[in-house]
């Protein structure tokens, strides 16, 4: 995989439901990740969902997670756009294109499950997520 391109939705708690809701349609197989998994286990909103992803034998990508612990959903604003694969060089292009003019808000930078991440807001109020995975032999 070099890039993926696919929408990340953004939930107020009921990820786990509404991913499992969209497995129902769609199919296929499901995986989550807790905010519990890379952080204090026992601390608020941590059963909730930090990266949830679903693909289909068709090729269909769905992402989604749980806002954050202490942030605030905001309904009507629950998407993103992703960037993902192990491309780094490509993806570093794309970031630094992407987030020009806009507004940084997590440095693409090794995040604590391993992979480089960042969130930006292009110039135009579109939200991108882009993530660098290690290639996988």
């Amino acid at each position: 995989m070099a890039v993926r391109l696919n929408p990340y939705l953004s939930f107020a708690g009921d990820a786990r439901q509404a991913l499992e809701f969209y497995q129902e349609v769609f199919g296929g197989t499901l995986r989550f990740s807790t905010y519990a998994e890379f952080g204090p286990p026992d601390a608020p909103g941590a059963d909730r969902i930090m990266h949830g992803m679903l693909e289909t034998p068709d090729g269909l990508v769905l992402m989604g997670a749980d806002a954050p612990p202490g942030t605030d959903h905001i309904p009507g604003n629950n998407f993103a756009v992703s960037l993902s694969g192990d491309d780094d060089a490509g993806l570093r292009g794309c970031w630094q294109r992407l987030s020009a003019g806009g507004e940084v808000v997590i440095p693409l930078e090794k995040q604590v499950w391993g992979d480089v991440f960042g969130m930006c807001t292009d110039r135009f109020g579109v939200p991108w997520m882009v993530a660098i995975g290690r290639p996988r032999s």
